[in-house]
């Protein structure tokens, strides 16, 4: 993977991985039907190592800007119980989330690409940023990763955490 010391050992100390959905879990692009009907796309990469993660003992959270019936199939498909979306500021359910689960800020890790999701990469022990995010979120996190979002993006830092604590 090539990953730094550095990396792997933040990556070591995650207990919780938090995702936002447009354009981290999918490719950010909405599609919509003669109905108005909002659908996405999931990388099916990224759905089996969220259940990696829970096989391994790792809680695992979805917060989002936007409202999605969508998100909501996808989400309790994988067994996401923490699901908050039309979050406009994450920071309230980040914090809640810590409390919620007993974590510190070094233990939760999550991928973002918007401003939106500035202030909870600022804080969290492992920061993440998918190539497609904007040019502010990708120059303040710990890593970027190779893959895009909605294409594995996702997978790739599941696997980079497994590695990191043993489970690879």
């Amino acid at each position: 993977m090539g990953a730094s010391s550095a990396l792997m050992e933040k990556a070591a100390r995650v207990r919780y991985l938090l995702l936002d959905v447009d354009g981290v879990m999918t490719n950010g692009v909405l599609y919509i039907d003669a109905q108005g009907r909002e659908t996405k796309g999931f990388s099916i990469y990224d759905g089996h190592g969220i259940l990696l993660l829970q096989k391994a003992g790792m809680g695992i959270g979805i917060v989002s800007g936007s409202l999605s019936a969508s998100v909501e199939c996808r989400a309790k498909d994988l067994g996401i119980e923490d699901l908050y979306q039309g979050a406009h500021d994450k920071l309230p359910i980040y914090e809640m989330l810590l409390a919620k689960h007993h974590l510190s800020d070094g233990q939760v890790a999550y991928i973002g690409d918007d401003v939106i999701d500035l202030p909870i990469l600022k804080r969290v022990g492992l920061s993440v940023a998918v190539p497609n995010a904007v040019d502010q979120v990708k120059s303040v996190v710990d890593w970027v990763t190779k893959r895009r979002g909605g294409d594995g993006a996702v997978r790739e830092v599941v696997d980079l955490i497994l590695l990191a604590q043993g489970h690879l």
